[in-house]
């Protein structure tokens, strides 16, 4: 894409950068009463039936990724016109979220600048390796990998691992409000905990709020993890990366049914979100629909993105994800004498 098409498919977004004061605040109406609302049913419902209970945590589980796209619209300064009204905001939602506010708006500000960045990954990004560095890395490393990239350890143990641990401390250098924003935010929701657990029981309590961090961890996750896993996904490295290309050809477009669309926060117009982080999620779909260009971004409905868990390692030379399966596949053909040392419990497609 020449430097004129880049700056006039940026340009052609800019209108919806906009934030609307009456937008924001009507989707804080629609989002978070409700959500508080849930919890509570929850509760009662125990008493009722213990299922009834997790059917509307589940529920809830889904007004939480909501919530967390507000958070996220907060930390890119899209939500409010106001910056501070956004932190105050955003650490509020990094409450109910258990995302602390200054800390990912850093990382996640990395992730934007880097996507598709071979030479940049590390940060706000997942764990993604390339076909020579699988077969160049230590047995160690690739039983690391194949560990990470397993279904059910990403998406079974990556909630807990989010919520408890990542999300609860800082990286080390840390700025001093980058501190002290997520101890206020830990500190916050002990609090909450504490008090809800009086009041209600420990045991009511994980009945209610396990279930609902468990299945919006999860959903997260699999949002973050299918939209830039696919199988043509940009990569490159840096003296070839482009920010225009890896946004528009490095983010799907997740086609929802609308109703999930709406719980998810338009964020399946991912490659829109990646193109222009300031615009805020209500306006994302027309910005889609106004530009032609971006309507021509991959798109990937929930039954095709079903086959992103195959997807494990990067083929620079082809340009596209493969299985762990295929690699093995591709060294026995062309490297006779290369052995991959598979045969370990995390083997897999």
């Amino acid at each position: 894409m020449s430097r004129k098409k880049t700056a006039q498919l940026r340009k052609s977004v800019s209108p919806f950068e906009k934030s609307d004061t009456k937008a924001s605040v009507f989707q804080l109406i629609n989002t978070i009463p409700p959500f508080f609302l849930l919890w509570f049913l929850a509760y009662q419902s125990i008493s009722v039936s213990i299922w009834l209970s997790l059917a509307i945590s589940v529920i809830a589980a889904g007004f939480v990724v909501r919530i967390f796209i507000i958070f996220h619209d907060c930390t890119h300064m899209s939500f409010f016109k106001n910056k501070k009204a956004n932190r105050i905001l955003g650490t509020v939602t990094g409450i109910i979220t258990h995302f602390p506010f200054e800390k990912w708006k850093r990382d996640h500000a990395i992730h934007h600048a880097t996507s598709g960045n071979l030479d940049k990954r590390g940060t706000g990004d997942v764990w993604v390796m390339t076909v020579d560095e699988y077969v160049e890395a230590s047995f160690w490393k690739r039983l690391g990998y194949r560990l990470y990239r397993n279904p059910l350890v990403m998406f079974g143990l990556g909630p807990l691992h989010l919520f408890l641990l990542s999300n609860r401390f800082n990286r080390k250098g840390a700025k001093k409000k980058e501190r002290l924003n997520t101890y206020l935010i830990n500190v916050s929701i002990v609090l909450i905990y504490a008090l809800l657990i009086w009041v209600i029981g420990w045991q009511a309590f994980v009945l209610v709020q396990a279930p609902i961090l468990f299945v919006a961890g999860f959903l997260g996750i699999w949002l973050f993890y299918v939209q830039h896993q696919f199988e043509d996904s940009y990569f490159e490295n840096e003296e070839e990366w482009d920010y225009v290309k890896a946004a528009v050809d490095g983010s799907s477009y997740y086609k929802l049914p609308k109703v999930l669309e709406w719980i998810t926060g338009s964020i399946g117009y991912h490659h829109v979100h990646h193109l222009s982080p300031r615009v805020p999620n209500y306006h994302l779909e027309k910005a889609h629909e106004s530009t032609p260009p971006l309507q021509k971004a991959t798109t990937i409905t929930l039954i095709s993105s079903l086959k992103s868990i195959r997807f494990r390692l990067y083929d620079e030379e082809n340009k596209t994800f493969i299985s762990f399966k295929e690699v093995k596949e591709l060294l026995h053909r062309t490297k006779p004498n290369v052995q991959i040392k598979t045969n370990h419990p995390a083997q897999g497609k």
